[in-house]
């Protein structure tokens, strides 16, 4: 008897691995999915408490109705035979996540929605339907189980085991190897063709699923292969994003989806972005010229308070672009320059696109922020040796993911005890002036640490506006305001007083942030509202550029218009541009209008640095219009605007470029000549400045600097291997020197 039993429990065992293998399949699948899910979707709405909620929330509602479904269909219906249209079913819901995912991110609709019903809806549209649908396996599986008499409590309880062990292997496989090495949008497709050979597994019919096979490897080539026709059947299928030809690096790395994307050739100038939120912006090879008021402010502050130090100890919490630590390599040579960047993608990416040399002096330590200085501290107690820093820098927060951990009082005590005793700790926030009540926590808290708390700001941007602040925090008394206002005077700045600390303190309630209570993503709800509808206006304003490049400028201006009304603040560049549009199409008339329109916007609120632009391309259009008096008016206001902007950006070779083209037409020659020879200084691979410069010189038939200038051109281009372009340049050459030898007088 005990032989029987032992042969029923082994036959029992052995029935049950197909279907203990098929639930671990579809829980493996389904908890891969739950985390592509947080990182597609972090693309268009950031990686917050909002979003994990929202995956996590869906994809167990999915799974439990799916469970529900799943046994009543076990009721009615095969499940053997039941389960092959299922799956079939479900590789097709992968394709439909992509399809819904790239739809979603531009539905005008959504975006109308509160932020959490935001997260939530698109959460739900994407994700819903394959959750549910991979939930209705275990059922089907455990009745087909059933059926063969095998006993009711081991073959359930086998059945919950393997998909219990599914999950978690699904869980730590696409957490900690395989979105790091085959991105999300492998995974799904990876996804999709397993579950449609285990349909092929349980089908009793096969030609159905060959033809279904043919489909779905047709739709992942056209969404996976770099052939160029299918990279446009996808774009147009939307099974996979647009291209941008802009963007010349990204990865998928373990913590976030980080690019790097060129705005313009001549100066490089690129952007460095992770998730959706630009990090840092570049000019290559100038790493002095800041782009970024905060990192002005930072480079101010650090140069103020130093006292004269020609090396610095730096901190910087959070690497991204590496734009500050290299601009203090540079500035501070030998200085002690150390980075905690959590991301190794984050540095690769820096790295390889960005400009940071790879044997460059910086320290990048991959690890969190606080466990580095958890490290110090522990050295500190256990051998005696302190390192202390003169500045540390905490540049790793943004609007919709924030380490609270990094912000609590804590957190601040022990970065008080690595600072030196006239050290500085500034850190940079993403708020709302008006609600104030992050910002104001964040300020609260660092009071409890530090006698000396500061916030500095553009003083051109309106309190209602998404904002960057720079908080500022001493373990000494200093006047702040004193000690900068003849550092900065170019970067018009708002600098708090103690009637702003006070109105701050009453928005945030006086709440003090701990590691037991730090609620960011609540104080942050006001910020990401407003962020989702500058998200949406972005997407507009590269729809509109793309449409523009291809020509198609009625569509251009009808997404540029959808931009202002996410987005009004953009309202002056968007009228500009809208400008440009209408000088292509010679529609001079329009062009007056949106133009003037940008000046009106423009003296309503703060100065834009876009201003000058918009002046230019309105003298142009009045030029055409026949209204020489206000053109020139328009002009002398663009050269002001221009001469401001190279204050607060003297290295610009594309601003000088401007100041020389506006004062061209106002035929003010030798200033011109000045301007696109500053211009060639900065940036003598730019032949547009050479042409400019002869250009201005023929004008004032100086045609002897004019062949100099031209000849040097020349030269320059063929030492750096653009003989093509020189040999061009050539023939240009002999028209000048005949222009030189009519333009003299002649003999009697």
């Amino acid at each position: 008897m005990e032989e029987s039993k032992t042969t029923a429990e082994s036959v029992s065992t052995t029935s049950l691995i197909a279907p203990g293998a098929t639930v671990f399949v579809s829980s493996f699948c389904v908890m891969a999915i739950e985390l592509v899910a947080a990182r597609i979707i972090a693309r268009d709405l950031g990686s917050s408490l909002y979003t994990w909620t929202a995956v996590i929330g869906i994809v167990l509602a999915g799974i439990s109705l799916g469970n529900y479904l799943g046994g009543k269909i076990a009721d009615r219906f095969s499940a053997r035979k039941t389960l092959a249209p299922l799956f079939a079913v479900s590789s097709a819901a992968c394709i439909l996540v992509v399809l819904l995912n790239n739809f979603a991110g531009e539905w005008d609709w959504l975006w109308k929605l509160s932020w959490p019903a935001r997260v939530f809806t698109h959460v739900f549209l994407v994700f819903m339907l394959p959750s549910t649908l991979l939930g209705t396996i275990s059922p089907l599986v455990a009745k087909m189980s059933l059926d063969k008499a095998l006993p009711a409590g081991r073959t359930v309880g086998t059945i919950y085991a393997w998909g219990a062990a599914g999950s978690i292997a699904g869980t730590f496989a696409a957490g900690f190897w395989l979105i790091a090495a085959m991105g999300t949008i492998a995974i799904l497709w990876t996804i999709g063709g397993i579950l449609l050979l285990m349909g092929i597994f349980y089908s009793t019919r096969l030609w159905p699923f060959g033809i279904w096979a043919i489909i779905f490897l047709c739709a992942m080539a056209v969404g996976m292969s770099r052939i160029g026709f299918c990279q446009a059947a996808g774009v147009a299928l939307f099974l996979r994003e647009s291209p941008d030809p802009r963007i010349i690096y990204r990865d998928q790395t373990p913590y976030c989806y980080v690019y790097v994307k060129r705005l313009s050739e001549k100066p490089d100038s690129r952007t460095f972005v992770q998730d959706k939120l630009v990090h840092s912006k570049i000019v290559m090879g100038n790493i002095t010229d800041l782009q970024y008021s905060y990192s002005k402010i930072y480079a101010a502050v650090t140069s103020k308070l130093s006292a004269g130090k020609e090396k610095l100890s730096v901190l910087v919490i959070g690497g991204g672009g590496y734009v500050l630590p290299r601009y203090v390599e540079k500035i501070w040579p030998g200085s002690l320059i150390e980075v905690a960047e959590i991301d190794p993608g984050v540095t690769k990416a820096a790295i390889r696109a960005f400009g940071l040399e790879p044997n460059t002096t910086i320290k990048t330590y991959t690890m969190d922020a606080r466990n580095y200085v958890d490290q110090l501290l522990q050295q500190k107690r256990t051998t005696g040796d302190r390192k202390l820093y003169d500045f540390i820098y905490g540049d790793a927060f943004t609007d919709y993911s924030v380490p609270y951990h990094l912000l609590t009082k804590e957190f601040n005590d022990k970065i008080s005890a690595i600072l030196t005793d006239d050290g500085i700790y500034m850190l940079t926030l993403i708020d709302i002036y008006d609600y104030g009540e992050f910002l104001g926590s964040v300020a609260n808290t660092l009071r409890q640490t530090f006698p000396t708390v500061y916030i500095l700001t553009e003083s051109r941007m309106p309190k209602w506006a998404r904002n960057t602040f720079v908080v500022v925090a001493s373990k000494r008394q200093l006047n702040l305001p004193a000690l900068i206002s003849t550092t900065l005077q170019d970067l018009q700045l708002w600098c708090s007083s103690s009637s702003d600390m006070d109105y701050l303190r009453e928005k945030s309630h006086g709440i003090v942030l701990t590691d037991y209570y730090a609620p960011v993503e609540n104080l942050l709800a006001p910020v990401v509202r407003q962020s989702s509808k500058e998200t949406l206006a972005s997407g507009y304003i590269d729809r509109a550029e793309r449409l523009s490049m291809l020509g198609k400028l009625d569509e251009s201006i009808a997404a540029y218009k959808k931009a202002l009304q996410f987005k009004p603040e953009l309202t002056v560049a968007i009228y500009d541009n809208l400008g440009v549009i209408y000088l292509r199409n010679k529609d001079y008339t329009n062009a007056v209008e949106v133009l003037t329109k940008a000046v009106e916007f423009n003296q309503k609120t703060a100065r834009s640095r876009s201003i000058p632009h918009v002046h230019y391309n309105l003298a142009i259009a009045l030029q055409n219009l026949k209204r020489e008096q206000q053109a020139s008016d328009e002009l002398l206001k663009a050269v002001q605007g221009f001469q401001e902007n190279i204050k607060e950006h003297p290295s610009s070779a594309a601003l000088y470029e401007d100041l020389g083209s506006t004062l061209l037409m106002l035929s003010k020659f030798d200033d011109a000549a000045k301007a696109f020879q500053q211009a060639i200084a900065l940036n003598p691979d730019n032949l547009s400045n050479y042409v400019n410069l002869v250009k201005t010189l023929e004008f004032q038939q100086r045609y002897d600097e004019a062949i100099s200038v031209w000849q040097k051109a020349i030269d320059y281009m063929q030492q750096t291997g653009r003989s093509e372009d020189a040999t061009e340049m050539r023939s240009y050459l002999e028209i000048l020197q005949s222009k030189k030898q009519t333009s003299l007088p002649k003999e009697n």
